[in-house]
């Protein structure tokens, strides 16, 4: 009977132990290691480092934590291993990494189209606004921020194939705001030009009303229209085409500003072989307004201290270029110099104006 009685209860406890094992002894969660680990990685390439972050890191927490809670189990021996926490910890990361990725994704998508909207956008205002600088004298700072928006649109359209789109936004925000300042020096010119047409039209008028009660020739530089008329006795009869200096839009200030003076000047000297530019008129820059000007401003400090007011202003040959190149001069082609020299003589008057809307 006491045999009978050992042999039940030996199976008894083969029984219970194998119900531990099977309770607890289980396979480590291989499968979902490997698809959370790839899950991380495909939400790395897809940007989530940069357009989600804290979903990313929180993935990777989650990953981590199912890794060493995975080591944990296998440390343990075989009838006590559970692997539910980690394969729970693995999935969670498993499913935030493919969250992280989406969203990266979805984000970029929106990044990538605003910023080419950017782009195409600031493509349009340039084109925009270098249609209406090229209708104009040039205007050097203007043309310096048109310069720094182009540069910003090509830079910024660089950054979009680099995929950079946060970067390429804001420089092409900043191309905007270098058309905003454009903008701002365009309406200071207009305000300046309102404000002395008045007087350009004096001195077109005073120099024709000249010519014709003494009889006598005299030169006018309409500066917009890049154009200079010979008058003869009060009647226009000649208009030749000009360029004129790399910063025409405004009065000269100092010497190597590159603009082209305006005031009512004379020739001094005819140079019909031996200049730089082919033949040269050598003409009366600066006059006394020009010499008066250049002391205010210089008191004001609008101008460096160390500024010269320079001279050496003509009308001269080698134009033909089809742009302002000059110095500050005014540049006719070879032809036209040989045409317009027998009209005028030493003390010939020579107006430059920025714009004359009334005459010729």
């Amino acid at each position: 009977m006491r045999s009978v009685w050992s042999r039940v209860c030996r199976w008894a406890l083969i029984a219970a132990a194998g119900g531990l094992v099977a309770a607890g002894c289980q396979e480590p969660p291989h499968l979902s290691f490997r698809r959370a680990r790839l899950a991380m990685e495909t939400a790395s390439s897809a940007g989530a480092l940069r357009y989600a972050e804290p979903q990313y890191h929180q993935a990777e927490d989650l990953l981590r934590r199912g890794q060493l809670e995975m080591a944990r189990q296998n440390g343990r021996l075989a009838p006590w291993r559970d692997y539910a926490v980690a394969d729970s910890l693995l999935k969670q990361a498993y499913n935030l990494a493919t969250e992280a990725a989406n969203s990266a994704v979805r984000q970029r998508g929106d990044l990538h189209a605003r910023a080419q909207f950017e782009c195409n956008d600031l493509r349009s205002d340039l084109k925009a606004w270098r249609a209406a600088l090229d209708g104009s004298l040039n205007l050097y700072k203007a043309e310096r921020y048109w310069s720094a928006a182009d540069l910003a649109l090509r830079t910024s359209e660089g950054l979009i194939d680099k995929r950079e789109y946060s970067a390429a936004l804001e420089t092409a925000a900043q191309g905007h705001d270098a058309l905003v300042k454009l903008s701002h020096v365009l309406d200071e010119y207009a305000n300046d030009e309102a404000q002395k047409i008045h007087v350009w039209r004096r001195w077109v008028r005073e120099t024709v009303d000249g010519s014709r009660a003494a009889g006598t020739n005299a030169l006018v530089v309409d500066k917009a229209a890049h154009k200079l008329y010979l008058v003869q006795a009060g009647r226009m009869t000649r208009v030749f085409k000009c360029e004129l200096g790399y910063n025409s839009a405004r009065q000269k200030f100092f010497s190597g500003d590159g603009a082209t003076p305006e005031g009512k000047y004379h020739i001094t000297k005819k140079r019909p072989n031996g200049s730089k530019y082919y033949k040269a008129l050598m003409l009366s820059y600066p006059n006394e307004t020009d010499k008066a000007r250049f002391s205010q401003n210089k008191a004001r400090g609008i101008i460096s201290r160390y500024a010269r007011i320079g001279g050496l202003i003509e009308i001269h040959g080698d134009g033909g270029q089809h742009r302002d190149w000059t110095d500050g001069c005014v540049a006719l082609t070879n032809d036209e110099m040989d045409a317009l020299m027998p009209h005028v003589a030493a003390g010939t008057p020579v107006t430059i104006v920025r714009r004359s809307d009334q005459w010729p």
